[in-house]
């Protein structure tokens, strides 16, 4: 089963080919290895303009073209407003030009599934802005990924003392563009025993989502297109403002 991933949820745009689970090739945008840099001029890549340039280039990388695709994977948020938007909005029109399956992943699962070769708590941060993050807390043992905390946007404060009431907190590993926004903070409050990784040396959101999604669909047919809608936790801005007039 080959399944194409996508993301545009996260500052790093990917999108990935997995093959009975395994990667067969990923590409980003930025390229690889400049998440900090993309993390502190988001909002000036387009993900609109590259993300179909992007799918092309990874089935290029892998040798097949889309016919040869089983399924398709997105990350459905939280995360960047339009990002999410775009990434179900292309995967939609893919899903219904080659009628193939869709599922629909969390950013922060597909984000904490990045962490190899790791047992203990792994928090997923995200950057949300207006001083929050995105996060969910999950523990890791070898290849199980059990979610201790719904997906929640919060001052980081909070994830900092959800973390603290459990056993562990000392070696919790922290993945995502927020870790470098609030890297002093995590550090101050639970001790340099953390672990903190910006995400730039792991695995794509993109082949993440693939990954998950395989799973799902090698046990279901995917999601109802029609029902598949993005995730945001928080209302968007133009929602936000319209509130505020009335």
């Amino acid at each position: 089963m080959r399944i194409l991933g996508i993301d545009t949820a996260t500052s790093v745009a990917s999108a990935a080919v997995i093959e009975d689970g395994k990667l067969i090739a990923e590409q980003f945008h930025p390229s690889h290895g400049s998440e900090s840099d993309a993390t502190l001029a988001r909002g000036k890549s387009n993900h609109a303009e590259i993300i179909l340039p992007l799918i092309e280039s990874v089935l290029a990388k892998a040798d097949i073209s889309l016919a040869d695709i089983s399924g398709l994977a997105v990350s459905v948020g939280p995360g960047s407003f339009t990002g999410v938007r775009i990434g179900l909005s292309t995967v939609k029109g893919l899903a219904y030009g080659w009628d193939v399956p869709v599922v629909g992943v969390s950013t922060l699962l597909a984000n904490a599934a990045r962490v190899e070769n790791f047992d203990g708590l792994v928090c997923s941060l995200l950057d949300a802005r207006k001083n929050e993050v995105y996060a969910a807390l999950f523990s890791r043992t070898e290849m199980d990924l059990t979610r201790l905390m719904e997906d929640v946007v919060v001052p980081v404060d909070a994830v900092v003392k959800r973390i603290q009431t459990l056993a562990r907190a000392a070696s919790c590993l922290f993945i995502g563009d927020g870790v470098r926004m609030y890297e002093k903070k995590l550090l101050g409050a639970l001790g340099n025993g953390v672990r903190l990784c910006a995400g730039g040396s792991c695995l794509s959101v993109a082949a993440s989502v693939a990954r998950l999604g395989g799973d799902r669909l090698r046990s279901s047919k995917g999601d109802e297109l029609a029902a598949l809608a993005p995730v945001y936790l928080r209302p968007p801005e133009a929602e936000t403002r319209r509130n505020n007039q009335t």
